[in-house]
């Protein structure tokens, strides 16, 4: 069956890479239906925002939305009962390694108890293909670069980071046990347009923005693998058109991470340019044309020093290459930036 024919259910529809993802499926005249809590862990305006951004592309009433948090199993229980899909991307988490720290138990529900039925979901449902975000933060304690999946990933150094590695081996339980195919993406600083009010770029950005000093982490020592949303999408509706399948080759005796003999396969999505931070915030300087504060801080707990991500597995799967410079990425989301801080939904953290 081809995919426009296909019925997709996207969790975290209001999120930032979950609202993109969804537009770009309606586009190609794809049902979907969208779940979200739409919760004040950032500013809920943004989210509704982007909310109203895909109802006035909708002209071909593919698109339905239920408010919803994941871990209530017996409303989740339901919508795949009645929308019955094909597909099921899982964006839906609590984000942030931060935070996780001061609030461990909203990450044990959502992301562990909330993924499981999901995962519930795709088994009672015959659910075809299950794509669900992971983080390049499970690669932890790694100090080789650039990070490949074959890596261990087996020293998490936050809760957040522990949480998207237990979905990966959750996935991998239900995709061997029910024949599931499953692709997990680790995805890698994802930045744009619309982006997460708790990440780098719009923190700083706003703190340039009214003149207030930004804190740049381990005295500026930092790279990030900073990938463009775009870029993101393109990788995830990619996967979208092809489903995993049993490694014949896999050899128990020497396990390759990334690949099993059940259908399940994990890959890296980044834009494979690690960028210091302190040339990101030069950039990001010249394209909001403001002089950043920087107040020089330790590292956080939690943090890692850097990310690199090896796309090769991605490219030799979809032929995934990203395609946006972080020049011309960071002055389409300093564009934005401007627009929103001035605008009705923007809301000082």
């Amino acid at each position: 069956m081809e995919l426009s024919k296909k019925k997709i259910i996207v969790t975290g529809a209001a999120g930032f890479i979950g609202s993109e993802i969804v537009k770009k499926l309606l586009s190609e005249g794809i049902e979907v239906c969208g779940i979200d809590n739409i919760n004040n862990y950032y500013n809920p305006l943004l989210k509704k925002k982007r909310i109203e951004t895909i109802k006035e592309i909708n002209h071909n009433n593919l698109w339905r939305f239920y408010r919803e948090n994941l871990e209530n199993s017996k409303n989740i229980d339901q919508i795949f009962k009645e929308y019955k899909p094909d597909i099921v991307i899982n964006l839906a988490a609590q984000a942030g390694v931060r935070y996780s720290i001061d609030n461990p138990m909203s990450y044990v529900e959502s992301n562990l108890v909330g993924f499981l039925n999901i995962l519930e979901g795709c088994r009672n449902y015959k659910v075809e293909h299950l794509i669900y975000a992971s983080s390049s933060s499970v690669y932890g304690g790694n100090i080789i670069t650039p990070f490949n999946e074959s890596n261990s990933v087996d020293h998490p150094v936050s809760l957040y980071a522990a949480t998207k590695k237990s979905n990966e081996i959750l996935a991998h339980s239900y995709s061997h046990l029910f024949q599931i195919p499953m692709t997990g993406l680790r995805f890698f600083t994802v930045y744009g347009p619309m982006g997460r009010p708790d990440m780098a770029p719009m923190i700083f950005a706003d703190a340039m923005l009214k003149g207030q000093p930004i804190n740049v982490f381990n005295n500026g020592e930092m790279s990030r693998d900073f990938t463009y949303v775009d870029d993101v999408i393109d990788a995830i509706y990619k996967c979208c058109l092809k489903t995993p399948y049993s490694n014949v080759n896999f050899h128990e005796k020497k396990p390759e991470p990334s690949t099993s003999f059940a259908p399940h396969r994990i890959f890296n999505v980044g834009s494979n340019n690690p960028t210091n931070l302190l040339d990101f915030i030069e950039l990001l300087e010249a394209s909001l044309g403001v002089t950043a504060i920087k107040k020089m801080r330790p590292m956080q707990p939690g943090d890692v020093k850097s990310t690199f991500a090896d796309i090769n597995k991605l490219k030799d799967w979809v032929n995934f290459s990203p395609k946006t410079s972080l020049n011309s990425g960071i002055l389409k989301f300093a564009l934005w930036f401007k627009e929103y801080f001035n605008s009705a939904y923007y809301q000082a953290p």
